[in-house]
This record gives C-alpha cells, sequence and structure tokens, in this order.
C-alpha cells in the first residue's frame, strides 16, 4: 500500500457522458451533435443565477450550468432584450455544457448563444434537486483519486473486507470459501479502488468482472456458479486482511487491543494480519473480524471490554477484596448437574 500509485482523471467527454447518462437523466439535446465534443474538467455544479444578474466576478463557468425554475422563471421576467443581454455578457465563458430542468424549454436566446459558442444544450424532465444530486454522485465518482491494487474484496455480513497478500498465500481460495458460505465477492486479483468523499470504494476491473483464477482449476465465472446475488459490483472498504504465511519469528497480536491502521489515499482503515498455516479456517476467521467489526461500529468493543473487567479484578485483588466467581452464582437458579 505503500508504493500505491494514485492516478487522477483530468476530463469528462461530453459525448461519453451523453451516451452513458443521457436515458438515466432523462436528457433531451437541443444542439448539433457536432457539439458534443466538449469536455467536462471540474467535478462541480454552478446555478448562474448571480452571473444572469451581472455578477461574474465568482461565475464557476467551468462546470456544468443548470437552469433551475428559479433561474428559468428569472430569464422569463426580462423579456427577449433583457435576456439577450444577459447572454451577451455570458458568451465571453464558454461552459462545458447546459441544462434546463422541470422540463421547461430553453429560451431562444441561451440557444443563440450556445449554438454560436458550439456548448451543448440539454434539458432535462428531473427537477433541479433530482439531476443535480445524481450528477455530483457521477462526477465525484469519475474525478475522485483512484488506484489499482493487487488483491480480493468480498463483502462479508456487510463489511468491505479487502485481501491483501503475497500471490499464492490463499486470498482467492479465501473468499472463493466465503462465497459458498453465501456472502459476496467484489472483485478478485485486481481492485478498483477510488477515494470517494472520506471513505475508499472498490470495485471489479472491467475485463475480470465476476471472474476468479484458482490455481489448479482454473478460471470460474462466479456469477454462473453461485447465481447473482453472490456478486456485488462496487463496496465500500471497512477492513484490511493481510493474509501472511505464518513464521515463528513473528509476533501477532493476541488481545486485539493494539488496534492497526493503514492509510489508503489518506483513509485510515482497520487492518487484521492473520498468519496463514495448514488447517487454519480462513473463512471462520474472516466471519468473525466481519462480525468484531460490526459490533465496534456499534459501540462494543470486546477486547476493550475484556481488559477492562480484568484491571478492575486485579485491582480488587490488591487491594484484598477480590472473592471467587463462584460465590457469585445463584444457587436458585444454577446447578452443576444441568
Amino acid at each position: 500500500m505503500k508504493d500505491l500509485k494514485v492516478l487522477h482523471r483530468e476530463k469528462l467527454s461530453v459525448r461519453d457522458f451523453f451516451c452513458h447518462y443521457g436515458k438515466d437523466l432523462q436528457l433531451a439535446i437541443h444542439s448539433p451533435e457536432t457539439d458534443l465534443d466538449t469536455f467536462i474538467a471540474e467535478g462541480g455544479i454552478h446555478r448562474p443565477g448571480l452571473a444572469m444578474a451581472g455578477y461574474t466576478k465568482v461565475y464557476s463557468s467551468e462546470q456544468i450550468q443548470v437552469v433551475g425554475h428559479t433561474e428559468w422563471n428569472y430569464l422569463e421576467s426580462l423579456g427577449p432584450e433583457g435576456r439577450k443581454k444577459v447572454f451577451e455578457n455570458l458568451s465571453v465563458f464558454k461552459a462545458p455544457m447546459w441544462v434546463v430542468t422541470h422540463a421547461q424549454t430553453p429560451h431562444d436566446e441561451l440557444k443563440e448563444m450556445c449554438n454560436k459558442l458550439h456548448i451543448p444544450l440539454f434539458s432535462t424532465t428531473l427537477h433541479t434537486y433530482e439531476f443535480n444530486k445524481v450528477v455530483q454522485r457521477i462526477l465525484e465518482e469519475f474525478f475522485a483519486p483512484h488506484a489499482v491494487i493487487h488483491g480480493s474484496l468480498v463483502d462479508v455480513y456487510g463489511i468491505g473486507m479487502l485481501f491483501i497478500g503475497d500471490s499464492n498465500v490463499g486470498k482467492s481460495e479465501c473468499v472463493l470459501d466465503l462465497v459458498e458460505s453465501g456472502h459476496r465477492m467484489v472483485a478478485d486479483d485486481v481492485v478498483h479502488i477510488s477515494h470517494v468523499g472520506n471513505t475508499i470504494v472498490g470495485r471489479p476491473d472491467p475485463l475480470i468482472r465476476h471472474h476468479m483464477e484458482i490455481r489448479g482449476v482454473g478460471i470460474l465465472d462466479i456469477r454462473s456458479m453461485f447465481g447473482i446475488h453472490a456478486i456485488r459490483k462496487v463496496k465500500k472498504i471497512e477492513v484490511i486482511v493481510e493474509l501472511q504465511p505464518w513464521s515463528r519469528d513473528v509476533s501477532y497480536e493476541r488481545t486485539g487491543l493494539n488496534e492497526r491502521d493503514e492509510i489508503v489515499m489518506g483513509v485510515s482503515i482497520p487492518k487484521v494480519v492473520i498468519p496463514v498455516a495448514p488447517g487454519k479456517n480462513l473463512t471462520v476467521i474472516s466471519e468473525v473480524i466481519a462480525m468484531n467489526a460490526l459490533m465496534k461500529m456499534n459501540g462494543q468493543n470486546v477486547a476493550a471490554e475484556f481488559n477492562e473487567s480484568l484491571m478492575q479484578k486485579i485491582k480488587a485483588k490488591a487491594k484484598g477484596e477480590y472473592s471467587d466467581d463462584l460465590l457469585e452464582m445463584d444457587p436458585q437458579h444454577w446447578s452443576p448437574y444441568e
């Protein structure tokens, strides 16, 4: 993870954006198809109300421009001459695309500006909030820092567990056993990760997808063998599990008090190191790691609670207040013969 090569996407083609998301966003184009050859270089969305009113000092012209219900009615109130002046002022800026929401018809003056500057113009039946929410998510993920790592990602009880380790240590075999136990595979061997918001999200490689390689067996299609419920397209990474060949010279965590973290693209993720040895049931251990993570998310830290109880016993014994646990049993509700 230390030598992780972080990549950044610089621009998104409006043509690709329209081809991939136009149907879901209910976009209708009002420009020639040749005008789609522009690029979105920033991840934000801008509503140009202030710019239309004449204040352009903080105008985010490099972002997608959205004309919502408020902006459309403002333009409507100006009349043709007022609108012409507005878009003459804005014609010195070239946005990547304009979108009119609420199924409203773009004004002729906006169409003229877009045609003159070869800016794609769209309308959508979606409300402004709905459109902005979806597009913001699309752009956030597209422009997010991303990287490719060697590992396997699986959803265990809702916890995204990223298995890492040297080749031939047993990552794929462990994930295969987890899938057979009813858990869901996200990616094997190659995991594409991205920093979205405050989380690290993992996806499968577009070519490999839901396939897995098992040495001695070959390539397996997990979706075909186990069903659609056995795979996921994306999952937040919540625990990193490093599998290491067992060694006498290595000291492994035994109490759980010394919690480890791995910093991945600036995000701290809990990490567990598991020694691999013949006869060790990695599937059960993985399930226990996931359940322990769920308990911590719900405010219960078993290791810390056990340590606190132990320290209280030690302090009580030092003060001469210690009593045998057997004396704490309720004789009315306990029998050694049950």
